[in-house]
């Protein structure tokens, strides 16, 4: 990924689009707490007459951001649909989002905003929980630009059949490890060759495709854009790709660690300019001397941010409890909080230079909500710049041997008690934000915890 900031891309389209006479569905979708697509599709012309009009939106009940991935919901949520008695909160459209869907070019999609019934926004909704940090940042005068790498797994069975195998056993479409392999690929390529077009028909810059190291594993990169839309590119992107496979006979899966080999990360770029484009990573402002000379005084204060929150924030950034199986030693994923240059053993990389010049966070995986991951590097970076917090210097060498990192969370439970505890995250997000996600991670641990695993029936039942 170049870093380059250039001119600003979404999804193609606009309100034009709907007065084209070539789509009979518009999508109007909001990102839930899992980071998934959910809404409703309307009818081209109740779109234009009773919510582009400017009415109050589109109904959805309130229970969308209190359920786990089965859709599935209970108390103990700050924002508890069953006090509620499950009535409906509004999803107000996002017109600058608006275009075709890059599954079905006959259907528009539109990500949208949720608001209760009095116009006030649901805080716990994950575009809210972000422009609330780019709200922060924009009063220092600043704007956050970024990209993600989310990586997948693709298998020859169809979802059904995986769903029959209760998702194991299944045939990778790649017969061997294919990182940055040109052999290998060939059953696969006609997959991501679809998902790529579609997204690039839709309007996402696409800057890069090639397979990773797990058999069956790939990773399609899209141009660095504004925090938000690149949010919203990626959830498009996650719909697309998976339904995409579906119609193929494909499989595909984003989870953080299918099984014992290499897991699906989603490394997240990000950079900071001025309201008017001016750097604010490189310039003229700064301390020390190489190899860190280059590195502006703030950005020196945002990445010593991002060390000082890592591990209070490390649910934002693996939110399952599959996700701290791909953050554990020998997975070539980050096990301890440091930061280094170009150093990929490190948590954050600092890499590129001058315009391009940014971090490279590397604890978030494939499952990650890419809303609430950089919301909390947003807010870890302005904690650092507000308390101009001294950054150690770089580590070199191969950091997930080094003794003296201190060591991220390594189960969700952690994670979330450390979130839960965090006086910063409670200053940057609200009482109500973190007991919401806590609540959000305490069900899904419960969840496993009830579970009885493959692992324990191979391991517990007696041999004769």
């Amino acid at each position: 990924m170049s870093g380059d900031v250039g001119t600003p891309t979404g999804t193609a389209g606009g309100t034009e689009l709907l007065d084209s006479g070539t789509v009979d569905e518009v999508i109007v979708a909001v990102p839930d707490l899992q980071g998934r697509l959910v809404g409703t599709g309307l009818s081209p012309e109740y779109f234009r007459e009773q919510v582009r009009s400017g009415s109050d939106g589109v109904g959805a009940c309130t229970y969308l951001y209190a359920v786990d991935v089965e859709m599935q919901t209970g108390p103990g949520y700050a924002y508890d649909p069953w006090q509620g008695g499950f009535g409906d909160l509004r999803l107000h459209p996002d017109l600058t989002t608006l275009g075709r869907a890059p599954w079905r070019p006959r259907s528009a999609v539109v990500i949208a905003d949720a608001v209760w019934p009095d116009g006030s926004a649901v805080e716990a909704a994950p575009r809210t929980v972000l422009r609330r940090q780019l709200d922060r940042l924009a009063a220092r005068g600043l704007r956050a630009f970024a990209g993600t790498e989310p990586e997948f797994l693709v298998f020859e069975e169809t979802y059904r059949e995986a769903a029959r195998q209760d998702y194991g056993r299944l045939t990778p479409a790649s017969s061997y490890g294919i990182d940055y392999a040109l052999a290998g690929t060939e059953r696969m390529d006609d997959l991501v060759r679809a998902i790529r077009t579609a997204m690039a028909a839709a309007g996402a810059r696409v800057e890069s495709a090639r397979a990773e190291v797990h058999p069956g594993q790939f990773e399609i990169v899209f141009g660095y854009d504004e925090a938000l839309r690149t949010c919203d590119r990626h959830a498009l992107y996650k719909t697309t790709a998976k339904k995409i496979a579906g119609a193929a006979g494909h499989a595909l899966t984003f989870m953080a660690k299918y099984d014992e080999g290499e897991g699906n990360s989603c490394h997240v770029h990000l950079s900071l300019r001025g309201d008017q484009g001016e750097l604010a990573f490189a310039g003229p402002r700064v301390t020390g001397a190489p190899p860190d000379g280059a590195m502006s005084d703030l950005m020196r204060w945002f990445v010593a941010g991002q060390l000082a929150c890592m591990a209070e924030f490390t649910l934002l950034y693996a939110p399952t409890v599959n996700s701290y199986k791909r953050l554990a030693p020998g997975a070539f994923a980050p096990t301890g909080i440091s930061w280094g240059l170009d150093n990929r053993t490190c948590a954050i990389r600092v890499v590129g230079h001058g315009a391009s010049l940014r971090i490279e966070h590397r604890v978030p995986g494939g499952d990650a909500n890419p809303y609430l991951a950089l919301a909390g590097m947003i807010a870890a970076g302005l904690h650092g710049i507000e308390h101009r917090l001294p950054l150690e210097p770089p580590r070199t060498g191969n950091a997930f041997a080094a003794p003296d990192v201190p060591r991220l969370p390594t189960t969700l439970a952690a994670a979330a008690r450390a979130w839960r505890e965090s006086a910063i995250a409670r200053a940057a997000f609200g009482q109500s934000v973190v007991d919401h996600l806590a609540q959000a991670a305490d069900v899904e641990q419960a969840a496993f915890d009830r579970a009885v695993t493959d692992w324990e029936r191979l391991r517990c039942f007696e041999r004769f």
